[in-house]
């Protein structure tokens, strides 16, 4: 019976894959990226709870908390003229997301070491989003990013 079960849930994700709709969690991970890179805070609140945690496995920093990921977000963000992530591929098991592409910024170089510079960088990163779809909830995003990239076009600026 579990094969069976198994069985249906991959026919079904393939018909969907296959007919070219994006799956729910799919489509949640879109909408959340986008309020994050619009820099819509109240937007993406409701995306967490006090249980929901944002780590930069690549950089050791881990925030856990809804307002306290926000905050580091606002202070991150600060003064960011652009910001998107160009998703190059996306999958997903169910409700675990994996997004692969690359964070663009722009902004003021003092975060980066640059002051007085403006600053334009296209990093690749993985970001995986693990989502409670019932209650329409990011309960884990991670980020691995490549810093030495970042290192490198930030030394040709």
């Amino acid at each position: 019976m579990r094969y069976l079960v198994l069985l249906l849930y991959f026919l079904t994700s393939w018909a969907t894959a296959s007919s070219g709709e994006m799956p729910e969690e799919q489509q949640m991970a879109v909408n959340y990226i986008q309020a994050l890179t619009e820099h819509d805070y109240s937007a993406l609140a409701r995306y967490y709870n006090r249980d929901s945690v944002f780590q930069d496995r690549t950089a050791g920093r881990k925030y856990k908390g809804g307002r306290f990921i926000i905050e580091f977000f606002e202070r991150a963000h600060a003064g960011v003229l652009e910001y998107n992530f160009s998703i190059e591929h996306m999958y997903n098991s169910g409700s675990l997301v994996v997004m692969i592409g690359n964070y663009r910024f722009k902004g003021p170089g003092e975060q980066f070491g640059k002051p007085g510079k403006i600053i334009d960088v296209a990093v690749p990163a993985v970001t995986t989003l693990r989502l409670d779809m019932r209650n329409h909830r990011v309960t884990e995003h991670t980020d691995l990013i490549d810093y030495q990239t970042m290192a490198d076009q930030l030394s040709m600026q």
